[in-house]
């Protein structure tokens, strides 16, 4: 019987390390490799009939929706490493139960490599992508895949697709305001809108726009400069 245990054991161990470096490849090949499809995008197609997308490399997204994301999302994305553990701390206080913490490498973890859900298993599943995509990406490069399958409007993934949808025009000639406007209805964009926004969404674009100027003029998002 021990025997019979140990070998099972080692059997399990050997397993769960293939799967392991299995899932290590699948990360680090996407540091190159533009994610073809994720599960809400598939998910969405089937719900919709049609979804738009159009990749777009970083350097032909406007400079100002980086920002203005990060801005809107993510103030300490260049400082931290996947996790931001002051948003963290403030969530978990009394007054801010209701806050979100979650970081643009998050949001990836979740958007390329998981599903939408709110379970315990996922999760954690998205805290272990989490630190694997902060090892073997750089942060330019998850900037650039959160910007093109974040779900910008229904049925609408990434910047392309956005700003084609909302402004009738490319990524790369976004304006500020603009750029904040589409940051303004994330994480919710199936009810918001940014070519006509709400009062709500339009002072979070005012405070992404704010954001992105603090951030470009103090230097702290020069790790998404080209």
């Amino acid at each position: 019987m021990r025997r019979r245990l140990r070998a099972l054991l080692r059997r399990a161990i050997r397993y769960s390390l293939i799967l392991a470096a299995c899932l290590c490849l699948w990360v680090v090949a996407y540091r190159w490799i533009n994610p073809p499809v994720t599960v809400l995008i598939v998910s969405e197609w089937i719900r919709l009939g049609d979804v738009e997308r159009e990749w777009r490399r970083l350097e032909d997204i406007s400079p100002h929706l980086a920002r203005a994301a990060m801005g809107a999302e993510d103030a300490r994305f260049c400082e931290h490493f996947g996790f931001d553990f002051v948003e963290i701390r403030k969530a978990m206080a009394e007054e801010d139960r209701r806050r979100g913490a979650s970081t643009i490498s998050q949001q990836v973890a979740k958007n390329v490599f998981l599903w939408p859900d709110s379970s315990w298993l996922r999760k954690g599943l998205e805290a272990g992508f989490t630190v694997l995509i902060e090892i073997s990406w750089p942060k330019a490069r998850i900037m650039e895949v959160y910007l093109n399958v974040a779900e910008m409007g229904e049925g609408v993934f990434g910047a392309e697709a956005a700003a084609r949808r909302w402004f009738g025009k490319s990524a790369a000639d976004l304006t500020l305001a603009e750029a904040s406007r589409i940051a303004a209805i994330l994480p919710n964009p199936k009810a918001r809108s940014a070519s006509r926004p709400s009062s709500f969404v339009a002072g979070r674009a005012r405070a992404a726009a704010s954001g992105a100027e603090t951030l470009r003029a103090e230097g702290r998002a020069d790790c998404v400069a080209l």
